[in-house]
């Protein structure tokens, strides 16, 4: 069946995916959570083939609007994964989520693809919550940005012999994040060049600890999140790469605040346990760098990724 006979010129979707931040500290390539910081993107069938970007906002000038860009790329993947063709499309990505940074970029490209995908197959393909997340980790390769991008609120990832699985779980009330952003920009591939084969034992055992009570500290007990954030696994061994996110880290730490680094970094996040947290830890952040740092408070989404149809199918 082609894709292109089933889908009207002029049907449009239109998807919201949030920003994320993975690892939380101990939770390597397994926990991650949605925040209220979002990439919109609006997808036109038209009849000529191929497609072409518009970007507003963050990346305008910097990636790619054409076929190459990631977007396009992941609604193509999930056509192709269901043998359809391609039809011509038209995007206009608006863009707020930082690129390089830390907070799920590449992800929620990604998500807005496939997502928009969904939609623009409605009625011809039924794309469920397991086929989504399957596409989308495909395309990442570890599902602990998408998963939260695809289904909001915090998530529990993990791989099994028959594809990727989550778990989603409501957030403590309390838990207020504030993610600080740097000017300069961070390589995910160079971070994970950074990571070690193998830890120490007790090292394996100390973050199987903290990424236990770390669960229990979003959901339940907020008071326990300095604690619970601790981690040996992977960020120590990053710090070379990005010093000064390192720094304020530990000086974030040593002031009672639950920081650790938001992603592969090098932007950091701290998960105050009530939004009164926030302003003191923003105030010491800004006296004690000499670069610019963002300060976004930023709430915890829980919908994830929405997508909404515009007309219908061809009969």
């Amino acid at each position: 069946m082609s894709a292109v006979a089933a889908l009207r010129p002029g049907r449009s979707v239109t998807v919201k995916v949030p920003a994320t931040t993975a690892n939380l500290g101990p939770g390597f390539d397994t926990l991650g959570l949605a925040l209220a910081l979002y990439d919109e993107l609006t997808v036109t069938v038209r009849e000529q083939p191929g497609a072409t970007v518009d970007v507003i906002g963050v990346g305008a000038g910097e990636v790619p609007t054409d076929e190459s860009n990631l977007v396009v790329t992941a609604i193509a993947h999930t056509f192709a994964h269901y043998g359809l063709e391609l039809p011509g499309l038209d995007l206009v990505a608006r863009n707020s989520i930082p690129h390089g940074r830390g907070m799920g970029s590449s992800g929620a490209a990604i998500v807005s693809g496939i997502v928009a995908a969904k939609g623009l197959l409605e009625g011809i393909v039924d794309i469920d919550s397991t086929a989504l997340l399957a596409l989308a980790t495909e395309m990442e390769g570890h599902p602990d940005n998408v998963a939260p991008a695809l289904f909001g609120g915090l998530t529990i990832a993990w791989v099994t012999p028959e594809g990727p699985q989550h778990k989603r779980l409501m957030v403590h009330r309390g838990v207020s994040p504030l993610v600080f952003v740097p000017e300069h920009v961070m390589s995910t591939a160079l971070a994970r060049s950074l990571q070690p084969q193998s830890v120490p034992h007790e090292d394996a055992v100390f973050n199987v600890s903290r990424s236990a009570l770390l669960i229990a500290a979003l959901i339940q007990s907020p008071e326990l999140l300095l604690a619970a954030t601790e981690d040996k696994l992977h960020q120590n061994y990053r710090a070379s790469a990005m010093p000064e996110t390192n720094r304020l880290i530990a000086l974030l730490r040593e002031n009672g605040f639950p920081a650790v680094v938001s992603g592969a970094g090098p932007s950091i996040l701290v998960l105050a346990s009530d939004p009164g947290q926030r302003i003191p830890a923003a105030e010491l952040v800004a006296s004690a760098s000499d670069t610019r740092w963002q300060a976004l408070m930023l709430a915890v989404d829980f919908k994830g990724a929405t997508v909404s149809v515009a007309d219908a199918l061809v009969g």
